[in-house]
């Protein structure tokens, strides 16, 4: 039985999803639909499946590499984490988890089948998508490449189709791929029990894959080759050169290999998938009371129905809306008529066009120490909290335009400033000045709580020489 090599691709956006999901904490990481992450999920999604190697392979890009580890390590999974130095959709993303996972193969009968998943969807049958893959898993490993089609519950015109002759065992004849469709076809589409939604999740060997990919885009797979052939390994992170990668022309999957191989099948699933893409969606799938109100936070509502509410920082009220999204953050509020919620991703671009920080971060900003938010900020000074995580230690750093003023409300800190080391409890606090050298470290068994006054002529992020970093950053300034 060949081993089910679990490729999980992390690399979206997720903007129809704004304000919670943001370029730098995107909706693959928030806990979406459960406690867990939606990250989270999907590596746990095959538990308990006997052929599974002993490590999924993680593609994502160097902002959330420090997030995807931490949230793999919370649910005791480990990972080979693929850096892609450049977004290029979703077949070059592919091609270097099947170079990677090729790596240390020695004959032909070890080669892996890949199953590729993206991080960001909802499987609420967790157990029918494990029979579905063993239901691909022979014609997998006979060479075809074998898509997983979503069994359609409505007549979705987001989604691309698959047209496909359903056999009761095994694998299913694609007879074509489908672009998105307008109404009337994907309701004819929805009646046929012909057509599927095209999931992006496949099973492949990941040889057969890379065969076919040198047969219809060989430019892009010699970039990926060229990329993995000169990969360094990071810490925990497997980083592939991004000057051959650059070189790699975009494409997904599904244009540069599926609709052109003579290898393609299909295995139909329905286990209440879902993509999230959009506010509406999430309502879809998400817990309701008696008024088809699905809310979360401190919310209070008067006569409102059909309705999604969150709240992350402050109370939220509504009265008589129906309907409609609203999200609240600590630094934005948004709301959207139901039926309009794809066009959330259109507002994300005209705040791009504004130069709006919102569309990356959120106020409350995730390092691999813990996290800042920013508090307050006006000319010359700004106030942040920061929390650090127990055994976590900030980079030895200095700035050459701000000072700090640190107090501790929360916990205990190990501070380091120039020659002095000290700790700092409840109440107690110190000045940086300009050129100094500090750390704040915590090595002790709780949270340490800092609330940070800057002041100067600048204070932007990257007024920062670090000096030594526990997560291999130093030299850098972001």
């Amino acid at each position: 039985m060949a081993v089910i090599q679990p490729v999980i691709l992390s690399g979206g956006s997720g903007t129809r999803l704004w304000p919670a999901s943001r370029a730098m904490y995107p909706k693959q990481l928030l806990p979406l639909v459960g406690e867990r992450t939606m990250l989270q999920e999907t590596a746990l999604r095959l538990a308990g499946k006997e052929n599974l190697a002993d490590a999924a392979i993680v593609v994502c890009n160097e902002a959330h590499r420090f997030l995807v580890a931490q949230q793999l390590g919370e649910i005791g999974q480990t990972a080979k984490i693929v850096l892609e130095p450049e977004g290029r959709n979703t077949a070059p993303a592919v091609a270097l988890a099947a170079l990677a996972a090729l790596r240390d193969i020695k004959n032909d009968a070890d080669v892996p089948l890949l199953l590729v998943m993206p991080a960001d969807h909802v499987i609420n049958d967790a157990q029918t998508f494990i029979d579905a893959v063993t239901r691909g898993e022979e014609a997998a490993q006979n060479g075809e490449l074998v898509l997983f089609g979503i069994v359609p519950t409505s007549a979705h015109t987001g989604y691309g189709y698959i047209e496909a002759e359903v056999h009761v065992e095994g694998t299913s004849t694609i007879s074509s791929f489908v672009e998105k469709p307008d109404t009337k076809n994907a309701i004819r589409m929805l009646k046929s029990s012909r057509h599927f939604w095209n999931a992006g999740i496949f099973l492949f060997r990941a040889d057969v894959f890379l065969e076919e990919l040198g047969k219809y885009a060989p430019e892009m797979l010699a970039a990926c080759r060229n990329s993995m052939d000169g990969a360094v390994l990071d810490t925990d992170f497997i980083r592939p050169d991004a000057d051959a990668f650059n070189a790699c022309p975009a494409d997904s999957i599904d244009y540069a290999v599926m609709e052109k191989t003579d290898k393609a099948a299909m295995v139909p699933l329905d286990a209440g998938w879902s993509d999230v893409g959009s506010w509406a969606e999430l309502h879809s799938v998400s817990g309701k009371d008696e008024n088809g109100n699905a809310i979360s936070g401190d919310v209070v509502t008067h006569d409102c129905s059909d309705t999604y509410i969150s709240g992350s920082s402050r109370l939220v009220t509504a009265v008589g809306v129906s309907n409609v999204v609203i999200i609240e953050d600590k630094d934005s509020v948004m709301v959207v008529a139901k039926n309009r919620a794809q066009e959330v991703k259109e507002l994300v671009e005209e705040l791009r066009r504004r130069d709006r920080e919102e569309t990356r971060l959120h106020r409350q900003v995730f390092r691999p120490w813990g996290s800042y938010d920013g508090l307050d900020a006006e000319e010359g000074f700004q106030v942040k909290r920061l929390i650090v995580n127990p055994g976590a230690v900030l980079s030895l750093q200095k700035h050459a335009q701000r000072a700090e003023h640190w107090t501790v409300v929360l916990g205990k800190a190990r501070i380091t400033l120039d020659d002095r080391e000290f700790d700092m409890g409840v109440n107690e606090s110190t000045y940086i000045p300009i050129g100094a050298v500090h750390r704040i470290a915590n090595p002790f068994d709780e949270p340490v709580h800092i609330i940070e006054v800057q002041c100067g002529d600048y204070l932007g992020e990257d007024d920062i020489v670090r000096l030594e970093d526990n997560y291999g950053r130093e030299g850098t300034n972001t």
